[in-house]
């Protein structure tokens, strides 16, 4: 039986995250898609953003597309899943695709 599926052991270099399809969720891919190399991808009940390299969810960006305020405890409320390393700032969410480059955020 033959498999259309191939395994790459390779470095992607991407990060992402997947969100619930909702009004914060497609406010944030809104904001995203004008991003460049970032990928959105829609699907029935959620939201998939990948980036290369890193992605920034800048907060106050976020908050005044809503008309609310919007903090990165907030932002894990709607994201049901991520890869990469994420490092929470007050005002930002980060995700780097390689660990490394977050170190300077975490102490070593």
């Amino acid at each position: 039986m033959s498999s259309n599926f191939a395994l790459d052991k390779g470095f992607s270099n991407k990060c992402g995250v997947t969100l619930s399809d909702s009004v914060e969720g497609r406010v944030i891919a809104d904001i995203m898609r004008e991003k460049p190399n970032v990928e959105i991808t829609q699907y029935p009940a959620m939201i998939r953003i990948d980036g290369v390299g890193i992605l920034e969810f800048d907060m106050s960006e976020i908050s005044e597309a809503l008309g609310r305020s919007f903090d990165p405890y907030a932002f894990q409320v709607e994201m049901s899943t991520h890869y990469g390393r994420m490092i929470l700032l007050d005002d930002k969410v980060l995700l780097f695709a390689n660990p490394d480059d977050a170190n300077k955020y975490v102490g070593v």
